[in-house]
């Protein structure tokens, strides 16, 4: 080891214990994921980082190699290593710790064409990017909220999956690229999306020292370094070197660490029990425990490792339970509410006696229903008025499967944004070289297309100037790119109490679950509107908590009439202004409905009024529709949602048919 390197000692750093020991572990097992670290400036995370950097054992690369290939792992070579397997000259050396700028591009991170090889042999070369230096060592992302979730997603790709592919000009390589991740964030700044968030393995907070005496001490320990590291270094030299042996050995124990059967039941009890996502914090939290016991030079994990790095596995993982839905609330008349206990069976005895008059009554101004054609338009209206008086209910989320990948096609559109659902263009210097364009768009040159515009004019152009090689406005050419972003979906819910019989709610919501589910993975945005009653409400806005979204979902009730105009009115209203600010956005809107309307907001019959909403709303041919019928099949039916699918343009589907495979094929058809 080095002694007189520039790097502050890590058995030097006063406090900070919890971060000390997740790097540790991760230095340890890299299975963990890496950690965030969530604090305010000057609390030496950055420090702590370079620090590790310097205990870490000297690995063995093959010199001249560009990705630090392993001598000794013949199947991770990249295939230059691999074709010059008798001609390798092997040294050993540091770990790196390489950190990512911020104004990253993508061609930086994942690496792109080598212009001047190109320029000076006529051939594509690749030239690596960070993600290719950082194999095998520390990759450092300072201030990781600030960063684009494209970039972010690239680089937790690559961490999760020890691969990076590239895909540029032409060419398609790629190599491996294991590294710990370690990443900051400042809170006060903005925090990361649930799903980034989720992929670092570790996440732990960390605060200025309190106690005077450790702080008294930091800056004795700071001017004395600043004053002669060499010295310093030294001085702490010996506790470093404890250090780089635990991890050593630890690293050399690891695989034959048992873990006892009943430890992964208290392990998926404790997860449960804070209610994290999917199972990425239970393989977690195995890992580190085995790397605890590594450290500690022990051969068996106890529920002590457990709990110990439990807290650092859920802090950013663990979510509060959907509070208990709220008991349902009767609807009863006044006159109801004013009647004495003992006077209840006499009234309900008055009342049926005055059933058919009161009818009558309430349906003053009206047709007798009796009398309709069903092409009126107008179904079912007893059974709507008897939900309408109905107590409210709220039913379970049905079954939820998981769904098959759909997007919208590519188009010559320019957008912005980031997410993983539709390929789209875009104007920033980030996302994959598709193609070239004469157009002055980004200012992003194409130099290799610029390169081949200009090739065939060389030797006229030689002859005029004298200059190797000659450009003229017209051959320059910039690059058009493409990336994934997310789409907003808006799901219109018909929360009446006709939607209640027989189970066709608690399907719905299951459905909508799924979709949801598929949201979250893929970061679209969702919106939520319902309609009961007289109205319709926003039940959420357009935002990128699906988590949210699914707690809404669970607790919606359902009861009341149907106003499905107003819903129309509503969602498109959300749309409207949604579109506002992402006019190149493409809205998907999934109804969720029998299309039984009995509630206007005007003079016009409601069902015919509903469609000329709905056929307004679809005149935006920005906006897609999938509608989803959950009328019962039976003898008579209206057939309602149909009609509204034709005025739409939407792909019809019925609910007792509803599978994810045609759920999700359905959309991918029409968007």
């Amino acid at each position: 080891m080095n002694i007189f390197n520039n790097t502050y000692p890590f058995s030097a750093i006063v406090g900070q214990h919890d971060l000390k020991l997740v790097l540790l572990l991760n230095a340890i097992n890299p299975r963990i994921g890496g950690v965030i670290i969530r604090g305010e400036k000057g609390t030496a995370k950055s420090t702590t980082v370079r620090a590790l950097a310097s205990l870490l054992p000297e690995i063995r690369v093959i010199r001249g190699c560009q990705y630090s290939c392993d001598p000794d792992n013949l199947m991770d070579m990249c295939d230059k290593c691999k074709n010059n397997l008798n001609n390798h000259t092997i040294l050993s050396r540091r770990a790196r710790v390489v950190t990512l700028p911020l104004n990253a591009t993508e061609d930086r991170i994942v690496g792109g064409i080598d212009f001047n090889f190109a320029v000076k042999y006529g051939k594509r070369e690749l030239h690596p990017g960070l993600l290719a230096e950082t194999h095998r060592g520390i990759l450092y992302i300072d201030e990781t909220n600030l960063l684009d979730d494209h970039i972010v997603d690239l680089i937790l790709d690559a961490a999760s999956s020890g691969k990076n592919v590239v895909e540029r000009e032409g060419i398609s390589f790629a190599h491996c690229s294991s590294f710990i991740l370690v990443g900051t964030m400042n809170p006060e700044e903005g925090e990361l999306r649930p799903q980034l968030l989720d992929r670092f393995g570790f996440c732990v907070e960390v605060k200025g020292e309190t106690d005077p005496d450790k702080r008294i001490l930091l800056m004795e320990r700071r001017e004395e370094f600043d004053s002669d590291p060499g010295a310093f270094i030294k001085k702490f030299a010996q506790e470093n070197k404890i250090i780089s042996n635990n991890i050593i050995n630890a690293r050399k124990i690891l695989p034959g660490i048992r873990f006892p059967d009943h430890l992964r039941h208290f392990i998926s009890r404790l997860c449960t029990e804070n209610n994290v996502a999917g199972h990425r914090a239970d393989i977690i939290i195995e890992q580190a425990a085995k790397a605890l016991a590594a450290m500690e030079q022990r051969s068996d994990v106890t529920v002590d490792d457990i709990q110990k790095i439990a807290l650092f596995v859920l802090a950013h993982r663990r979510r509060d339970p959907a509070p208990p839905p709220p008991p349902p609330q009767p609807e009863e008349n006044e006159e109801q509410e004013n009647n004495p206990p003992e006077d209840k069976e006499q009234n309900a005895d008055q009342e049926n006696n005055q059933e058919p008059e009161k009818n009558s009554d309430s349906m003053e101004g009206e047709d007798d229903p009796g009398e309709k054609d069903p092409s009126d338009l107008e179904p079912d209206i007893k059974e709507d008025e008897k939900n309408h008086t109905a107590s409210e209910q709220i039913f379970e989320v049905g079954k939820i499967f998981k769904t098959k990948n759909f997007s919208a096609p590519r188009d010559r559109t320019f957008r912005k944004g980031s997410g993983k659902r539709s390929r789209t263009r875009i104007f920033q210097k980030q996302g994959r070289y598709i193609k070239s364009t004469t157009q002055k768009i980004s200012g992003d040159i194409a130099l290799d297309a610029t390169l081949r515009a200009a090739a065939p004019f060389q030797k006229v152009r030689k002859s005029i100037n004298g200059i190797a090689l000659s450009l003229t406005k017209d051959d320059i050419r910039e690059k058009i790119r493409e990336k994934r972003i997310g789409n907003l979906l808006l799901f219109l819910v018909d929360a009446s109490g006709s939607m209640g019989s027989r189970g066709r709610m608690a399907a719905s919501k299951g459905a909508v679950m799924s979709l949801l589910l598929d949201a979250y993975q893929k970061r679209d945005k969702v919106a939520m509107v319902s309609f009961r009653k007289d109205e319709a409400v926003v039940n959420l806005p357009p935002t990128s908590s699906v988590e949210l979204a699914g707690n809404l979902l669970k607790e919606m009730p359902v009861g009341g009439r149907t106003p499905f105009s107003a819903g129309i009115l509503r969602g498109y209203e959300l749309l409207q202004n949604y579109l506002l600010k992402e006019p190149s956005g493409r809205p998907i809107v999934i109804i969720i409905s029998d299309g039984k309307a009995n509630k206007a907001m005007g003079e016009e019959k409601p069902v015919a009024e509903a469609l000329s909403f709905a056929a307004k709303m679809a005149a935006d041919e920005r906006i897609r529709f999938i509608i989803i019928d959950t009328e019962e099949k039976g003898l008579v039916m209206f057939g309602l949602a149909k009609q509204f699918a034709e005025v739409t343009n939407a792909k019809y589907f019925r609910i007792n048919d509803l599978q994810a495979n045609q759920l999700v094929n359905i959309i991918k058809e029409k968007i």
